[in-house]
């Protein structure tokens, strides 16, 4: 299907934030666009804020000014809505209620041509609920882009029940040309991103109410190993503690009080507080003059005298860090086994959901300490670790001291189930993988939605092939027993999978 062409005209409701970058996207791909917003002198202000940013642009030796002269004269703020009636497309951004929602798309609909294409960038309310008091709701789709718009490459092309397929391949069509990365969802509550994206949240806050550690050492961890570009602390810090809290319950309510999506009384207490983040000055962390983030805990540095290294079994994921270990100095013994490591009293293993307390009762082996997962072990520079309670100090001395030896900073956190990265990265795949069944969108669209509108290092089902056959299955498995929740429980199609001997992809 065809995008629509740069000859014709765009509308954009709402000259806030988005609005404004909504219509600053549609400029810079050429078209005329027309900018309106029901407070007086919001849609110019909205135009010359367009103008200033990309202003400190040409400013800065990045753009011509001939450019910006160009996109700027592109955009005309309207005062009144019956103004954008001669538009192909209007695409509306403004607040997220309902019934406001619907009043504007009534009016739109009684304003425009039958052949306008009436967008929503609305990024909570069903497009089957807006639809559904339009004579014609074939004609409005879900056109979700993510702030700021100029700058971020997705966006959510959602299908209402009554969506005309071929609208959405235009919307998708025409995303495209305008550079970004355009990706179909039906529309579920949180669509892709807002319902994958949850356990990146839910799970470190969890951590933290658990007392497995600080939100400075979570928030390394999941960047340094993960390689994640923010923390789950920072990042909400970032968003707004009452915007992410206000998308959880929301998620929450609309999955019928799913405990995949359960609220944090931690979040819930911080927005009672009024610490909502950086925009506040507080919120996990302080954002006053001369405030500086607290360091993440780190292991003190060890020695040991200890040159072999015993390698048993298939590492699985961990595997580079063999050669970690042999870059090292160290003299490399592999044998047989159940896919751990043995240096000095020490005995590792890559986390596979349980706790290191009971698994080493269930093996036999007291000395354990379990290691998290990394995005690539080879090039990992913080791991966390955790220890069972029967392990002597000398073990928990040595496998610190192993790892320190390849340049990895160490956390230690509380024993708790499935580590940090490997119990956020299986539940995001879970998560992922129930979206995929319920037809929310493929898993090819899945996984971009969660890099081009996330920046995550690899999509959550790519991410669970590369690990292995089973192994996110086997990861919560495990830590459902532990806690005995139905929050942990894994998706069919992880099942299906892990028993067809197959990943996602292959």
């Amino acid at each position: 299907m065809q995008a629509l062409d740069t000859q014709t005209t765009i509308a954009v409701i709402g000259a806030g934030a988005m609005g404004s970058g909504i219509a600053q996207v549609a400029a810079q791909a050429g078209h005329r666009v027309y900018l309106h917003d029901q407070r007086d002198g919001a849609a110019t202000a909205g135009r010359d804020g367009i103008a200033k940013q990309l202003q400190r642009r040409v400013d800065k030796g990045k753009m011509e000014q001939q450019a910006v002269d160009a996109i700027v004269s592109r955009i005309h703020p309207v005062n009144a809505l019956s103004e954008v009636a001669d538009s192909r497309m209007v695409i509306e951004a403004i607040i997220e209620d309902l019934e406001i929602k619907h009043s504007l798309l009534t009016d739109l609909e009684e304003l425009c041509s039958k052949d306008t294409i009436l967008a929503t960038n609305t990024s909570s309310i069903s497009v089957t609920a807006l639809g559904a008091k339009l004579r014609h709701p074939e004609r409005l789709v879900g056109m979700h882009f993510f702030n700021p718009a100029p700058l971020m490459a997705l966006v959510e092309v959602v299908k209402g029940l009554a969506t005309d397929n071929a609208i959405a391949e235009i919307v998708h069509a025409t995303a495209a040309n305008w550079g970004k990365k355009p990706v179909f969802a039906t529309s579920t509550p949180g669509f892709i991103v807002n319902r994958v994206a949850r356990p990146f949240y839910a799970e470190s806050l969890r951590l933290l109410q658990e007392g497995a550690a600080d939100p400075a050492t979570l928030d390394a961890i999941i960047r340094e190993a993960g390689n994640f570009r923010m923390g789950p602390f920072e990042l909400t810090d970032l968003i707004g503690h009452d915007v992410n809290y206000a998308v959880t319950n929301s998620v929450f309510k609309a999955y019928y009080q799913d405990a995949r999506f359960l609220p944090s009384l931690i979040q819930k207490e911080l927005v009672e507080a009024g610490r909502l983040g950086r925009k506040s000055g507080q919120g996990f962390y302080s954002y006053t003059d001369g405030s500086e983030r607290p360091a993440p805990d780190t292991e003190p540095a060890r020695q040991s005298d200890d040159t072999t290294l015993i390698v048993e079994g298939d590492l699985g994921p961990a595997s580079a860090l063999i050669n970690r270990f042999r870059d090292a100095g160290l003299e490399i013994v592999e044998r047989d086994g159940p896919g751990q490591i043995r240096f000095g009293d020490a005995v590792l293993a890559l986390t596979d959901g349980r706790m290191a307390t009971e698994r080493a009762q269930a093996e036999g082996t007291p000395d354990l300490t379990l290691f998290d997962l990394a995005f690539d072990f080879g090039k990992a520079t913080r791991l966390a670790l955790c220890f069972s309670d029967q392990a002597s100090e000398k073990a928990r001395h040595d496998a610190v001291a192993l790892l320190q030896m390849t340049n990895i900073a160490v956390s230690a956190v509380k024993d708790r189930p499935g580590l940090v990265v490997m119990r956020t990265v299986a539940t995001l795949a879970n998560e992922a993988a129930d979206a995929e069944l319920h037809g929310v969108a493929t898993k090819e669209d899945i996984d971009l939605a969660m890099k081009a509108g996330l920046n995550y290092p690899e999509g959550p089902l790519s991410w669970s092939d590369r690990l292995g056959n089973g192994r996110v299955l086997q990861v919560l498995t495990n830590i459902q027993n532990s806690y005995g929740e139905d929050r942990y429980r894994p998706a069919l199609l992880l099942r299906k999978n892990h028993h067809a001997g197959k990943g996602f992809y292959k």
